[in-house]
């Protein structure tokens, strides 16, 4: 390679060919251009005339220029010139590239990608087998590559196929991996790291130092991965924590939580203090929508470890307490009902009442203190609640003490209590037990201080040890339960206050009480604290998916043991009815930067790199071949003759073709503009009637403007950041259509329709905010004329959710403002509408959200030919379409990341396509007969 500062040439010999230019020089100036071709009149015409124009007889000079920079530029492009070219890889054997791809690799995964490709292409200029090996364990379901080193462009095709993992690295393993590779010790090492410390990191560092020579290219700080931990309850709140590794002074980044359908329901924002290396926020977010929640994810980082899942444990379910009658002597501190409250309420949603109270609401917990006494008919009611799928905790105390067994109870009882301290007894008051395996309470650590003093006891069956969740040192139940039905029956065989233990006083009350919270949407299985199988698994960027085949049960001591592996991934465990979150965050180590010893070699990820400029002098050598032609027809005579203007330079040819197109322009723009004039000229003189108020007046210049160009409009709705992300949405689905499509829209209007004329323009897009005011009776009139003349209205109310019927539960801003135009019945999208495939087949129409539908004017469209006037959707496809200047989207796109902000610029395609071809894809399918007729 031929380095000439920050040009260079791959292929230098080719270079040589540039000595050839004098010999093409020589040959073009020996060889005339053709003559002339001139039609022949009658001879008597040419009598005493003189020819006004001879063919010269040697080629002009400018002509020849040109052929000869023609002839440079192809020599130039088979140089392969290069610009900032990279430098050349040290050394003479093959190149290995280790990559790292475990969680920690998805921020800048196409960084990381991209710095790979410009290896590989380095090593195929110098000629070297490459070898790649990732160090993160593969998937169960990943396919068997070659190993070794391989052709450059084999290893290229590995490469496209890497992804990161939802799992850490594991790099004494790819120590082995190195080993089984035997290469030539002369290789080449460039290990492209993701920054962190990691077991096996030291090892690898001293296995790669044996090859020739070692490159450790490191992400930036803005690539640098953030870990987001399991959130913790705050009181009603949420804590929501992350750590980043080097507290490299302060820094804020957002946090977004979404629900199962993809939509962002809350958004804060975590600070790290300049010192610290973990930032923290409160999620605050009432009941209803904090148990819509299911994940939680880092703006703008993407991948496992920037997401946390969320399940019962995070939500806050409805508890109610049966209320209990008052204590004799009126001192509430001693009632079971405050020490419940102070336990429960930070977490959950509480309420105290009677029975019909408490069952008549969404109750999925109910807590019965002893001193409640249900009545008969209480318990009847509560034990039918069980079976439809409700949760209750019953106390034990005096009073179930003297009643002895009722339908309230999961065992038999035994008259009486047991004191197991004081001064009529023998005993001491006892300690728990461990938990035992079939337990809920597995894992919850037991404060040595805890002591049970009296207790009801059960009566010996053979199934009570199954039965038993908890028990004391000296083997007596302490909590005991049974599946129900569809729900639990849970027995604390102690009071809920302290007359007979301290077990309200400590934190362990706290845990189990949650714990038994949980068992209302089936967290613990039947009661058993078991193995749960995988129902959806995280990928490498953070979506969700169907577990791999082989992939194996989670334990129940998982979140205190485990780390995320391929075998069991992170994910959601369980079934559709109840799952348990797996998060990355809180089963792998902090991150730490990684350490590297003294005299390693390190780069930066970095984006840029060298540009091959081949395609450019390609495309420069077709623009001058293609002026070569027109100038040989032109010294030829072979041209219209309004573009024979006599020896003029190359330029007088193009005033000609300039002198041909403009006054075909001028006339085309005064056609047009007398047209609309003619079209719209009666409306604007004539008075408009007073319920149906006329049009604005229309001046050339919109005229001008809406007509000579196509534009995509939208609708202002007075919010300014609304109106900007609808004219960015629109500048960026614009773009898409000019180099994707036919179209050439122009910059796209905003519509104030009090003031502008809707008609100019095929599709106008609507996003629906609170505060849009009602429409005026001018503005109602202009849309529904531009409805009845073929336009089509694209209404998005951004709100991921909608209906349409007539009740309360439908869109209230929406319906407001429609309610002054003359809207259709509308119908879902049926999947085969045109809209499906009026350019790109689509089988669903996402948005920056995903999961909300269409909605179209029910049957064939009132008029252009049975095209919809009206499109109604939800997605926030504005949002989706938004795009910075450099082409990247501004707003995150959920759940599907780049590739639903893909299938958005898909369904804005279609809509401008159906808006401008009407339903001619429909016509299409019956093509065949139509042909068939024809043959007859």
């Amino acid at each position: 390679m031929l380095s000439l500062g920050t040009l260079a040439f791959a292929a230098p010999g080719m270079l040589a060919l540039l000595l050839v230019l004098p010999v093409i020089y020589w040959l073009l100036r020996l060889i005339p251009p053709l003559p002339r071709l001139v039609r022949f009149p009658a001879i008597r015409l040419l009598i005493g005339l003189e020819p006004s124009e001879q063919t010269p007889m040697k080629m002009p000079w400018w002509l020849l220029l040109l052929r000869l920079l023609l002839a440079t530029f192809l020599i130039l492009a088979v140089a392969r010139p290069l610009l900032n070219p990279q430098a050349e890889l040290p050394g003479k054997g093959p190149l290995l590239i280790v990559m790292d791809d475990g969680w920690a690799s998805a921020p800048g995964w196409t960084t990381r990608v991209a710095h790979a490709e410009r290896l590989i292409q380095s090593a195929e200029r110098a000629g070297r087998l490459v070898a790649l090996i990732g160090t993160a364990p593969l998937p169960l379901d990943a396919p068997t590559a070659r190993k070794g080193a391989l052709r450059p462009d084999e290893t290229r095709t590995i490469l496209r196929a890497f992804r990161p993992k939802p799992w850490p690295t594991d790099r004494a393993n790819a120590v082995n991996e190195i080993d089984q590779l035997k290469l030539d010790p002369s290789a080449y090492v460039v290990w492209l790291s993701d920054g962190l410390e990691g077991p096996g990191a030291d090892k690898l560092v001293d296995r790669l130092r044996k090859f020739d020579g070692l490159r450790v290219v490191l992400p930036d700080a803005a690539a640098t991965p953030l870990l987001l931990l399991p959130t913790n309850p705050e009181g009603r709140d949420l804590k929501v924590a992350a750590l980043r590794p080097v507290a490299d002074g302060p820094r804020k980044t957002a946090v977004e939580a979404a629900d199962e359908q993809g939509r962002v329901v809350a958004r804060i924002e975590l600070d790290f203090p300049a010192a610290s290396t973990r930032g923290e926020g409160i999620l605050r977010a009432p009941p209803e929508l904090r148990n819509r929640m299911i994940r939680l994810d880092l703006e703008a980082q993407g991948g496992a470890g920037s997401t946390v899942l969320l399940d019962e444990r995070n939500r806050r379910r409805p508890v109610s307490i049966l209320g209990e009658q008052a204590a004799a002597n009126g001192q509430p501190l001693l009632q079971e009902v405050y020490f419940l409250e102070k336990a429960l309420d930070p977490y959950v949603s509480l309420s105290v009442g009677d029975r019909e109270t408490v069952l008549n609401r969404n109750t999925a917990v109910l807590l019965i203190p002893d001193g409640a006494t249900p009545s008969a008919t209480d318990r009847d009611e509560i034990a039918k609640w069980i079976e439809r799928g409700g949760v209750a905790v019953r106390f034990a105390g005096p009073n179930l003490a003297a009643g002895g067994a009722d339908k309230l109870v999961p065992v038999p009882l035994r008259l009486g209590d047991r004191a197991l301290g004081g001064v009529m007894s023998w005993g001491h008051p006892a300690a728990l037990a461990e938990f035992p395996p079939n337990s809920p309470f597995v894992g919850i650590p037991i404060p040595k201080d805890v002591r049970i003093s009296q207790q009801v006891l059960a009566e010996p069956t053979p199934d009570l040890a199954d039965k038993t969740w908890a028990r004391l040192t000296d083997g007596t139940p302490l909590v005991t339960g049974e599946k129900r039905g569809q729900g639990y029956l849970v027995l604390i065989h102690t009071t809920a206050n302290t007359s007979w233990s301290n077990l309200a006083l400590s934190g362990l009350f706290v845990d189990m009480l949650q714990r038994l919270v949980t068992l209302s949407r089936g967290v613990a299985g039947d009661g058993v604290n078991k193995s749960l199988k995988p129902w959806r698994v995280l990928d490498g960027f953070g979506k969700l998916g169907a577990p791999p085949s082989g992939a194996q049960m989670l334990p129940p001591d998982a979140d205190r043991t485990f780390t995320p592996k391929p075998t069991t991934p992170p994910g959601f465990y369980g079934d559709e009815n109840a799952q348990v979150a797996f998060n990355i965050g809180g089963h792998v180590a902090p991150p730490q930067p990684l350490a590297l010893p003294a005299g390693v070699a390190t780069d930066r990820l970095s984006e840029g790199g060298e540009t091959d400029l081949s395609r450019w002098c390609l495309l420069a050598a077709a623009i001058l071949l293609l002026i070569d032609l027109l100038l040989s027809l032109w010294l030829r005579g072979l041209l219209p003759r309004a573009v024979r203007i006599g020896r003029a330079a190359p330029v007088a040819l193009l005033l000609g073709l300039a002198a041909i197109a403009i006054p075909r322009i001028t006339q085309a723009q005064t056609q047009i503009q007398a047209q609309i004039q003619a079209q719209v000229q009666p409306q604007t003189v004539a008075a408009p009637a007073p319920d149906k108020p006329g049009p604005p007046p229309l001046t050339d210049e919109q005229a001008l403007k809406g007509s000579l160009d196509t534009r995509l409009a939208y609708i202002v709705t007075g919010d300014k950041e609304v109106d900007d992300l609808s004219k960015a949405g629109l500048e960026g689905l614009s773009e898409v259509l000019r180099n994707r499509t036919s179209v050439e829209p122009a910059d796209p209007v905003g519509l104030d329709l009090d003031k502008d004329e809707p008609r100019l323009y095929p599709l106008i897009y609507w996003p629906i905010t609170s505060t849009q005011p009602n429409l005026s009776p001018r503005a109602s009139a202009s849309l529904d004329r531009y409805l009845r003349t073929g336009g089509i209205l694209f209404v998005d109310t951004r709100d991921q959710q909608m209906s349409f019927d007539r009740s309360a539960n439908g869109n209230p801003d929406l319906k407001r403002l429609l309610s002054a135009i003359e809207v259709p019945p509308l119908i879902a999208m049926p999947p085969d509408h045109v809209l499906t495939k009026s350019f790109y087949l689509l089988s669903e129409m996402p948005g920056r959200w995903a999961g909300g539908k269409l909605w179209i004017e029910s049957g064939n469209g009132r008029v252009n030919d049975g095209v919809t006037t009206i499109i109604i959707g939800s997605n926030d496809y504005a949002g989706a379409w938004a795009v910075d200047q450099r082409g990247r989207g501004i707003n995150p796109v959920m759940p599907g990341g780049e590739t639903q902000r893909e299938m958005a610029f898909r369904v804005g395609v279609n809509l401008v396509m159906h808006a401008l071809t009407g339903n001619y894809k429909d016509d299409a399918v019956h093509l065949q007969d139509i042909m068939q007729r024809l043959r007859r």
